[in-house]
């Protein structure tokens, strides 16, 4: 038997699968063209900024999931297990 505790996988697999659909839906990256505008350029500098921003968030959101997957497993203690018996000093 497996010890797993249910919420944190359970979150750890949300987790990756957000990061993983930011990834797949900001896969493009924007392209300039020869000839643009001042205003164009600083466009496509923003849209360059915020796909990076979002390819950064992606990964972090996947390698926190995947971090707390690895910790759901061996979270809970089997029952019974460990117990803490407090030994007076002798007097």
């Amino acid at each position: 038997m497996v010890l797993l505790d249910k919420k944190i996988f359970a979150g750890g697999i949300v987790m990756i699968a957000f990061g993983m659909a930011i990834a797949i839906t900001m896969n493009e990256s924007p392209l300039g063209e020869s000839g643009m505008t001042e205003e164009e350029i600083i466009d496509l500098m923003i849209a360059e900024d915020e796909n990076q921003a979002y390819q950064m968030l992606s990964g972090i959101l996947v390698g926190v999931g995947f971090l707390l997957v690895l910790i759901s497993f061996g979270a809970r203690r089997k029952k019974g297990s460990a117990k803490k018996t407090e030994k007076k000093p002798a007097e």
